[in-house]
């Protein structure tokens, strides 16, 4: 054992213990994050504007603080971008974290001096609680790889601009800049096919022991990797022990994974995003990721199924149930105040308060009242290639209103590695997956105001392709799992097979 490995296993059994104070007092922990937010942004202008020196308690925030998506928000946020301080949060924000929304066009997120630290903190500390649960820890003398977005930064008015991957690419500890890959030069490169083909070159000959990004990303890179030797990826790196990923369910994936790495490899999963880390896999043999309720954000939930009401109830940690669909609502040091991040969230457990992501709020389908959301599509497909061959690259699914015989459906786009034996076998395995997850469903397929789904196979990288399209192939970019109209569907009948 090295002394880096012995030494992260110390760290790892000091910070689980540090944790536990407040993983072991969720709602109390939750009131002081409360109490300080407020306290601390009294005196700025969103602060004065909802009364934050009156707010006593939750439903007095709850009276004076609606909650508000980032067009709703954007009128503080644009004072924020044009220098103004102690708009949101005292003072001017460290960065900018730029991100593209689906209505408002580019965001900019802020990010602050004191929010800055929980995004790193929560990515080391995935790691070291799977260290200290597994025992396992010479990885950390191996080489990482962290696929992510140029750390090339502009500056607006004194604050620096750039994705979030590329402003964390900064904040790499010292002890780690010797393992860290790609390199510099390499991570700067915008072009994302140019980059993957650099970082191949790059890793070929390293022993790289973590591997970590988007799934979807990191299977382009894999490929890439076997096209280039002919080897499965376990066997180029014999070391390879810790996939780490977030942003999308990686049980699409984990076939065609394994069958690229040639072996199983541990896995952790996180949930970040621009606006606050939210949470990481704590262990491998529960399902879920641990809520980081200490880390300067305040939590809230709606039902997803009432929070299209006029005033739908809003929930704390101390009110929420397991296995329904809540929206995410957050206020964070960063000065966002009843936010809606626009991620759907179920919990797994409440001791401790452990979240799985189902989907976005904003996507889903229910073009006939059937409110199908993401979790849904991914656990059918996992219960249909289950003790297959059928392998999957990538798939989105959208309502077809208007099909030109028959009753209308619902369309699943499927990018196959491995075709099924039977290809309407496998529809009505998926078909029958969605039916018992969904009585809606269900309701409209028995009664037949819907047909069973239709499967259209799509070209080999034809999402890929889709994606540069749009200008989004790689970094934080993900396909959308499924929508309520045909734009992406439109999109990927050109590549339909």
């Amino acid at each position: 054992m090295s002394l880096k490995s012995f030494a992260a296993k110390l760290f790892a059994k000091r910070v689980v213990s540090k944790s536990r104070e407040w993983i072991e007092n969720p709602v109390a922990t939750q009131q002081k994050v409360f109490n300080e937010l407020i306290a601390k942004a009294a005196q700025t202008k969103f602060g004065k504007d909802h009364n934050f020196d009156s707010i006593e308690s939750y439903s007095d925030f709850t009276a004076q603080v609606p909650v508000r998506d980032y067009e709703a928000l954007k009128t503080y946020v644009e004072e924020v971008v044009e220098g103004k301080e102690d708009i949101l949060w005292p003072g001017k924000p460290i960065y900018f974290a730029k991100t593209s929304g689906t209505t408002s066009g580019v965001k900019y997120i802020p990010i602050t001096k004191e929010s800055m630290p929980s995004h790193i903190e929560a990515a080391r500390n995935a790691i070291l609680f799977y260290i200290a649960e597994s025992g396992e820890a010479d990885f950390v003398d191996g080489k990482m790889i962290f696929l992510q977005g140029s750390p090339i930064l502009k500056e607006e008015n004194g604050v620096k601009l750039g994705r979030l991957s590329g402003i964390v690419a900064h904040y790499v500890p010292g002890y780690l800049q010797k393992n860290r890959m790609p390199s510099w030069e390499t991570n700067c490169i915008d072009d994302w096919e140019t980059k993957v083909d650099t970082i191949v070159d790059e890793t070929l000959k390293e022993d790289m022991s973590i591997i970590s990004g988007i799934p979807s990303w990191v299977q382009m890179y894999f490929e890439r990797l076997q096209q280039r030797t002919g080897k499965p990826v376990g066997e180029i790196f014999p070391n390879f022990k810790l996939f780490i990923y977030g942003g999308v369910n990686f049980e699409p994936y984990r076939a065609k994974f394994n069958n690229l790495i040639g072996r199983s490899v541990p896995s952790i999963e996180l949930f970040p995003a621009s606006e606050g880390f939210f949470a990481y896999q704590d262990t491998q043999t529960e399902k879920g990721m641990l809520l980081l309720l200490n880390s300067g954000i305040f939590y809230e939930f709606i039902k997803s199924d009432s929070f299209f009401e006029e005033n739908p109830k809003r929930l704390t940690i101390a009110e929420v149930e397991l296995g329904v669909n809540y929206v995410l609502i957050i206020s964070t040091n960063a000065g966002l105040w009843s936010y809606n991040v626009g991620d759907t969230v179920q919990f797994t457990s409440l001791k401790p308060y452990r979240v799985i992501v189902s989907g976005r709020i904003k996507h889903y389908i229910s073009a006939f009242g059937e409110h199908v959301i993401a979790k849904e599509v991914e656990e059918a497909l996992k219960i249909a290639t289950a003790n297959t061959a059928v392998s999957i690259n990538e798939f989105t699914v959208a309502p077809q209103i208007t099909p030109e015989e028959g009753l209308p459906y619902h369309e699943w786009f499927i990018e196959f590695e491995t075709l099924p034996a039977d290809m309407d076998a496998f529809a009505e395995a998926i078909d029958t997956a969605m039916q018992q997850q969904n009585t809606y469903y269900d309701d409209l397929i028995t009664g037949k105001v819907l047909q069973p789904l239709k499967i259209t196979s799509v070209q080999k990288n034809a999402f890929s392709a889709y994606m540069k399209s749009i200008g989004k192939l790689g970094g934080q970019n993900k396909v959308q799992r499924l929508s309520n109209n045909r734009k992406v569907a439109d999109a990927l009948t050109l590549y339909k097979i």
